[in-house]
Parts: structure tokens; sequence; C-alpha cells
């Protein structure tokens, strides 16, 4: 097994995180405006929130299949690392609603961001913002990840069949 090095400077995982969320945001900001506030808001809490409950499901005891950024403890980069994922879910819903995908391309949809976020996982895992252990890979996240993205697509069709006022 490797050891896991940690690092305690300020450096690559650190501003990558930054860099992230600003230029995340910065996205959700200067793309034209499909959906209501309230829409808004809870489409970049499902980033938030799925990327906590599988983060801290996965990565605290008594199983801790990877350590996130410098140190086994929860920090504020860490917290960060997860609010990091609020524009990319936000990014989701907005293509998938810009784009109107058909049922027929559904699969496709979530395929192919399934295979995008395990791309930006693995340069995660390169910049050192996740160290996997105890026979954890990427290929578990692939997995994880077309769960919550169906997911995601389900609650995108539930919200626009049954509409804003009903959550």
């Amino acid at each position: 097994m490797n050891e896991i090095r940690y690092d305690n400077s300020f450096n690559t995982n650190e501003w990558s995180i930054i860099i992230s969320l600003l230029v995340g945001f910065l996205v959700v900001f200067i793309l034209p405006k499909r959906f209501p506030k309230k829409t808004t808001s809870v489409y970049l809490m499902c980033g938030v929130f799925f990327g906590f409950l599988f983060d801290h499901t996965l990565s605290v005891l008594p199983v801790r299949y990877y350590i996130i950024n410098d140190s086994s403890s929860f920090e504020l980069m860490d917290f960060l690392s997860h609010v990091m994922y609020a524009p990319i879910s936000y990014l989701f819903f907005y293509l998938y609603d810009l784009f109107n995908i058909k049922p027929n391309f559904i699969i496709l949809y979530i395929l192919g961001w399934a295979l995008v976020s395990v791309g930006v996982e693995r340069l995660c895992g390169i910049i050192g913002i996740f160290h996997y252990q105890h026979g954890y890979t990427i290929y578990y996240s692939f997995v994880i990840y077309l769960l919550v993205i169906s997911i995601w697509v389900i609650f995108y069709r539930m919200i626009q069949e049954y509409g804003e006022e009903q959550y």
C-alpha cells in the first residue's frame, strides 16, 4: 500500500480549489439565466449535498477509503472542495435544460458527465486533493457518478413536471 505523504504548505491543491471556485462561480454568474433564483439555488446545492454525502461516507472512519487534501482532519479547504461541486452541478442542469435532452439521449448525457467527472477527479488526485487508500479506485467513483447524475436527471424531470411551486 502506498504511504500518503501530507504536505502542510499552501500549494497546488489549495490553489486549484480556490481557482476552481472562482472560475466555476464566474461561469454561473456569466451564463444567461435559465432558472428562477430558487431553482438555481437548489441546483447549486445538489452538488454540495452529494459531494458532502459521498465524500463523508467514503472518507470517514470506519472505512476511510480516501483522504481529502493535506490531512485526515476536516479543514476549511475540505469544506471549499465540497463547495467546488456547486458550479459543476449547476452546469449539469443548465446544459441539460439548454440542450433539451430527449429521453433517447439521457443515457449518453449521464455517461458523458460521469466520464467528465472521473476525469476531473483523476486530475484532483494528481494534484493532491484526493488520496485513495484501502483498495479504493476511481472505478468506484465512476459508479457513484452514474448514480448521482441519474438522480439529478430524475430530480430535474420532477421539477419540470410538477413545477417550482411544489418543492
